[in-house]
């Protein structure tokens, strides 16, 4: 009925002395600069990821403002107009934010994170929105860039949010009579 059980093999941990194992080794001069150079080479890496996110969503925000703020036709405030109006710039929205995930999974598949692209996609875009499912992470050498995406897209979801009410603010001014150009100053 009762199984005799073999006692465990020894671990690798377990056949050499302290001295022998890698674990209480000092580090080297070499070491700690080479431990130095990839902390700085992944900052640098970190900052242009970050720094082409909020470009790509500047040009995009940009050109949403553009296209709503410069129009010299007085705008229809009835409810389908404008409803159609933030409809588009909701889908433009989300190209934006399609295109900034798009340079993070591009990212995460060129340095071999994750083991093709759809799947860095998909890792990029829950990391992106803050959803976070766990399903996926990023190897240990890397795992400090979720949080930064994370960081980043919920910066700029912010930023989204911020141009959603300011043109709806300016919307309701321009029905109530108001000019609304404190929006383009």
């Amino acid at each position: 009925m009762h199984e005799h059980l073999a006692p465990p093999a020894p671990t690798t941990a377990l056949l050499c002395s302290p001295r022998e194992s890698n674990a209480f080794r000092k580090t080297s001069v070499n070491d700690n600069e080479n431990i130095s150079t990839a902390m700085i080479t992944k900052l640098l890496m970190a900052s242009f990821l970050v720094a082409t996110t909020v470009m790509i969503h500047a040009a995009g925000l940009g050109l949403v403002l553009s296209h709503v703020l410069h129009s010299t036709v007085r705008p229809d405030t009835r409810f389908w107009p404008i409803t159609w109006l933030l409809i588009r710039i909701a889908w433009l929205l989300i190209v934006i934010h399609l295109l900034e995930i798009a340079i993070w999974a591009l990212f995460f598949w060129w340095e071999n994170c994750m083991p093709d692209f759809v799947t860095s996609f998909y890792f990029s875009g829950v990391t992106y929105i803050t959803v976070g499912y766990g399903d996926l992470i990023l190897p240990k050498e890397w795992r400090l860039f979720g949080p930064l995406e994370g960081l980043t897209g919920i910066l700029m979801c912010g930023l989204s949010t911020a141009l959603y009410v300011g043109v709806v603010g300016r919307k309701i001014l321009q029905r109530s009579g108001g000019n609304g150009q404190s929006l383009t100053a």
